[in-house]
């Protein structure tokens, strides 16, 4: 029996050259696949992102919003406490008390410290107390403690 060397060298050629092909192919496909991959976490990574910013840029607006109520309040309270629209009667006589209440105590401090001669320095070292939440709020006054809904 002869053995054919040449054409032994050929059929391992043309396997060899089929393997490389083929491992050209799967790693193509692999480079293609991973290259997909990457590019659709990098757009998703963006998308994450834009949306983080517009929520940052949501809490601002809506920061910008609750400071014009404030000062609406405030502006309306200067001109028309006194004497409110039916509507925020209400409203005006909470901050009335309310002022009236923060009056009484700073006389009350004034009092305390003149009687037990102490100076400013040593009352701030006393923290504040937190004030005490809303026992039941309602609908039409949430709780003092929460932040107003925004209906949107």
């Amino acid at each position: 029996m002869s053995i054919d060397f040449e054409s032994l060298k050929d059929k391992a050629v043309v396997l060899a050259q089929s393997g490389v092909t083929k491992a050209k192919e799967i790693t193509g496909t692999g480079v293609a696949k991973a290259r997909e991959l990457a590019d659709t976490g990098a757009a998703k990574a963006k998308e994450i992102t834009e949306i983080g910013k517009l929520k940052v840029s949501n809490s601002t607006e809506q920061e910008a919003i609750r400071k014009a109520y404030s000062e609406l309040g405030k502006l309306y309270y200067a001109e028309r406490g006194s004497a409110p629209e039916a509507a925020y009667a209400d409203a005006c006589q909470r901050i009335s008390d309310s002022l009236a209440r923060i009056s009484y105590n700073n006389e009350r401090i004034a009092d305390i410290k003149a009687a037990g001669h102490l100076t400013d320095d040593e009352v701030e070292e006393v923290p504040a107390e937190e004030p005490a939440c809303c026992e039941e709020p309602t609908a039409d006054e949430p709780c003092c403690c929460e932040e107003p809904k925004d209906e949107e």
